[in-house]
């Protein structure tokens, strides 16, 4: 039986839920109202966090995958004592505030994941909960059990329709991540009602399926004993994520509870009188606590600070044993890449082979996997083509398959990009960790969602997207993505880089790893490519350079990638008819558009025409150049030689557009002779 104050707990989440919302007039009361008794039990009896520490190494990781559900997170971390007051409950939805609409890791303390796209919250779990078991296999040592938190998710019937988390929960059987631990909040109502019309499955039987272990609470309104017994059950089950069904009612106590109505606005005034009148409160009021629930609270957060103190005290004592590896805890988690450790980065003369810059990719993971053990890659099922595994690697797996073990760095996804993006977003939202996964560029937008959301949660994230253009070839216009690096590069606090050679996929693999708040698109070229004059890896950092120059440029040639080695083909046959070029290579926009105005200059002389020159759409590229060398229809099936030929994206046609530019510019008066001199 339930205790009186747990009783006045849960009731005391339900009324403070329905004041948010109708305070915000905007939001979502029902989910926070029939899955009270469900996070007050975790939150009480079996979380471990310290408020006043919210990075503690070893917390519990709570994930709310139905976001909109927020304002039951909100209430929680309020009452446990994080940095969530009372008046930002009140300022709910509200510009500016710690209680945005839907959780966002970098606004509010406490919150581990930006969730809100169902399926998303879940998917990160995964890779929470695979990060707890790779630093526990990596660094925990007989006595010094530093790494053994639990994941916790709170998900409904959105997140299990949702195609990503079918592929990231699959993974999670797969892999026997017996620290996961989902409640499923079955209340049979989605947005268009009854889960009836839409959603009819055996939710638990597809996850036994999956490898999970499985059970149920019937009656999750009241019975808050069997929820606490299924999450003690759980616990003791070390081989299997679990996922426990606890049928719930939405918006618990309204005079709408059960139906759709309750789930996405808020309650009327007067409901929420009755609302009150039932559980007790004083109806005149509102955004009411009792000394005995905030006391009940403040117990549990208590025990949370004292779990991180017996921790700190047990890393006290690992640092004298293992200083090694304690030393590199500590580093790991701050952020900090080893000292010196981008002397391992590969370096290219002109005299070194073409290579494609796949394969260049796979030269420079291998170099950097050495000094970086922070680094943990994989592939969706495209490792010999995407070239993403070093030779020694060991794969992820439970020691179980006899395939790999905890410890290792290398992730089968199998074909599964969306949760691989996901559960990438987990691994680097847990800490200590920089993910990389490979897929064809194209594909990358078949998990865009999660893309998405690492630039929203300032996630250092590494995309290792290969077949970068209409290079790959015989494959056709269904795998060359014409139009994907538009997306990248409209995306704010994403970089997208496109490496021309050697000396740039180094710098390129530097600028990620030393942008730690946001994730990078790398696109890799099929075919192979010259190694470049004038080429280096700090030059990646600016995101922009000139490659080559003449002394006042009649025009400017600005290439990416494979296109770089064009324009200087082109630019050679332009200094042959006596025309002067300044040849630039752009590996990254977003950087270069962070440099000086001095720079940029430098780079983009005033008055001098400026034509680009890339395998790919020419969308955005009117912001640089002003005239475009590139696709305007999709790509098509056949050779990598025919196509760029088909396409008229050769040396040949750059010398064409650059004379015909000139002209046109010096017949509206600009002299580049001239005017780079203003």
């Amino acid at each position: 039986m339930s205790s009186s104050v747990d009783q006045k707990a849960i009731d005391t989440i339900r009324v403070l839920a329905a004041d948010i919302v109708a305070k915000s007039n905007s939001g979502h009361p029902g989910a926070p109202m029939g899955c009270a008794p469900i996070a007050h039990t975790l939150f009480t009896k079996f979380l471990n966090c310290n408020p006043k520490n919210p990075y503690f190494k070893n917390r519990d990781r709570f994930v709310l995958s139905n976001g909109h559900a927020c304002a039951l997170q909100y209430i929680l971390l309020h009452l446990l004592g994080y940095n969530v007051s009372m008046d930002d409950l009140k300022n709910f939805r509200q510009l500016g505030s710690k209680t945005p609409g839907h959780p966002e890791r970098i606004d509010t303390e406490g919150i581990e994941v930006t969730t809100g796209p169902l399926g998303q919250g879940i998917s990160n779990a995964v890779g929470l909960a695979a990060a707890e078991a790779h630093l526990a296999a990596t660094y925990n040592k007989e006595g010094f059990e530093l790494f053994n938190n639990y994941t916790y998710v709170l998900l409904g019937d959105g997140c299990l329709q949702e195609g990503v988390s079918s592929e990231a929960c699959s993974l999670a059987g797969h892999w026997k991540l017996g620290k996961l631990i989902c409640f499923y909040d079955d209340n049979r109502i989605t947005i268009d009602g009854d889960t009836a019309v839409s959603f009819t499955e055996d939710v638990l039987k597809r996850y036994e399926a999956y490898g999970w272990h499985i059970s149920s609470v019937a009656d999750g309104d009241s019975d808050f004993a069997s929820i606490e017994e299924a999450v003690k059950a759980a616990q003791k089950v070390t081989d299997k994520p679990s996922i426990i069904k606890v049928r719930t009612t939405i918006g618990y106590g309204s005079l709408l509870q059960g139906e759709e109505k309750v789930h996405g606005a808020p309650l009327k005034a007067d409901d929420i009188k009755q609302l009150k009148e039932k559980f007790g409160f004083d109806t005149e009021k509102s955004f009411v606590v009792s000394d005995e629930v905030y006391d009940l609270y403040k117990k549990r957060a208590e025990h949370g600070a004292q779990v991180e103190d017996e921790w700190n005290k047990m890393f006290e004592q690992y640092k004298s044993k293992y200083p090694k590896e304690a030393e590199e805890i500590e580093r790991r988690f701050a952020n900090k890449l080893p000292e010196n450790w981008d002397k391992v980065l590969p370096r290219f003369t002109p005299s070194d082979p073409a290579v494609a810059t796949r394969k260049l990719s796979e030269g420079v993971l291998s170099a950097m996997q050495g000094a970086l053990p922070e680094l943990l890659g994989g592939s969706a099922d495209l490792t010999g083509s995407n070239l993403t595994r070093w030779k020694e690697a060991v794969d992820f797996q439970h020691p179980s398959t006899q395939l790999g073990d905890y410890s290792g760095r290398y992730f089968r996804y199998g074909v599964r990009e969306h949760a691989m993006f996901s559960i990438m977003n987990g691994m680097s939202a847990y800490g200590g960790i920089v993910p990389y996964g490979g897929t064809f560029l194209n594909f990358l937008t078949y998990g865009w969602g999660a893309a998405r959301l690492s630039a929203l949660g300032h996630m250092r994230v590494i995309y290792v997207m290969t077949h970068d253009s209409i290079g790959l070839g015989e494959d056709g216009p269904t795998h060359q993505p014409i139009e994907t690096l538009a997306l990248t590069r409209a995306t704010p606090n994403m970089l997208t880089f496109r490496p021309a050679d050697g000396n740039e996929t180094s710098g390129t693999y530097w600028a990620a790893m030393v942008n730690t708040t946001r994730p990078s698109i790398i696109a890799l070229s099929r075919q192979n490519l010259p190694q470049l004059d004038g080429s280096s890896p700090e030059a990646v950092l600016k995101g922009a350079y000139v490659l080559s120059a003449d002394k006042n440029p009649q025009v400017v040639l600005v290439a990416t990638g494979s296109e770089v080695s064009l324009a200087v083909e082109a630019g050679k046959a332009l200094a042959n008819k006596n025309i002067a070029v300044q040849i630039v290579s752009m590996p990254c926009s977003e950087l270069f558009d962070e440099q000086p105005a001095e720079y940029k200059l430098q780079i983009f002389p005033l008055g001098v025409p400026v034509i680009s020159i890339e395998a790919l759409g020419t969308f955005g590229w009117e912001r640089y150049s002003h005239a475009q060398v590139g696709m305007r229809t999709f790509g098509a099936s056949g050779k990598a030689e025919d196509l760029y030929k088909h396409f008229k994206i050769t040396p040949e046609h750059v010398v064409e557009k650059a004379e015909s530019v000139i002209k046109h510019f010096e017949k509206l008066g600009y002299v580049p002779e001239v005017n780079a001199q203003l």
